[in-house]
């Protein structure tokens, strides 16, 4: 049962390190790199002033939040696999990760591009997060007894 608990705290606790070091990018973002669109999306509820808005915004303003989803992921990562002591609560928090960016996607209109990179960076990157984490130990492959 202790291991079962484990395994849950790992991925939660992953899910929130990944979102607040993402956040921390995107406000980051729309407060220091680009306020001006910051402000403009400050507010913003119309889904049409939404998808304009960023279809006039800087290719720049994505590159960040692509950037903080892969940091964010590979921290989540990182600690899941570091708690949880498995690379799999790291894929499983790369996996949620994913699902949440496809519900952010749906919600807020990107461009096509990004629903690609954007996509394609958080299952990996929470992968790597895993590879760093200490005392962490892939499945291995059963031994096959000596002859």
């Amino acid at each position: 049962m202790a291991s079962v608990i484990r395994s849950i705290l790992a991925v939660v606790a992953g899910l929130v390190l990944a979102m607040v070091v993402m956040m921390a990018f995107e406000s980051l973002n729309g407060r220091v790199l680009y306020p001006d669109l910051g402000r403009q999306a400050a507010g913003l509820t119309d889904r049409e002033a939404i998808r304009a808005l960023f279809a006039a915004a800087p290719v720049g303003a994505f590159l960040v939040v692509i950037a903080g989803w892969a940091v964010g992921s590979f921290a989540g990562g990182w600690l899941a696999a570091w708690i949880g002591r498995r690379p799999a609560h790291a894929l499983l928090t790369g996996g949620l990760l994913t699902l949440f960016g496809v519900a952010n996607n749906l919600m807020i209109p990107p461009p096509a591009w990004f629903w690609i990179v954007s996509l394609a960076v958080l299952l990996p990157a929470a992968y790597a997060g895993s590879r760093l984490a200490p005392g962490t130990s892939p499945a291995q492959p059963p031994v096959a007894p000596a002859s």
